[in-house]
């Protein structure tokens, strides 16, 4: 029996793809932060491992519309510290 791959839908483009292809982002008591885990404590939301979708997420404002609160731009920009890794 063939186990069914998890998949989640990102903030910023709206695709949905398999869990292992997107970065988490935890909001977990007032902070919000990169979850390298996905398995962090938390309100999580999946964002893909590429700048454009980082974009679109801060355009569509969809940090915001997951957590139901405000996101600053240092949060941002720690985003865009972590997918630097990932960047082909």
């Amino acid at each position: 029996m063939n186990k069914e791959e998890v998949t989640r839908r990102c903030v910023g483009c709206g695709e949905i793809r398999p869990r292992k292809e997107l970065m988490r982002v935890v909001s977990f008591r007032g902070e919000i932060r990169p979850d390298e885990t996905l398995s962090a404590d938390g309100r999580g939301a999946y964002i893909c491992k590429r700048k454009a979708c980082l974009e679109k997420a801060i355009k569509r404002k969809g940090l915001e519309r997951s957590f139901r609160r405000s996101v600053d731009g240092a949060v941002y920009d720690r985003l865009s510290e972590a997918l630097e890794g990932f960047e082909e």
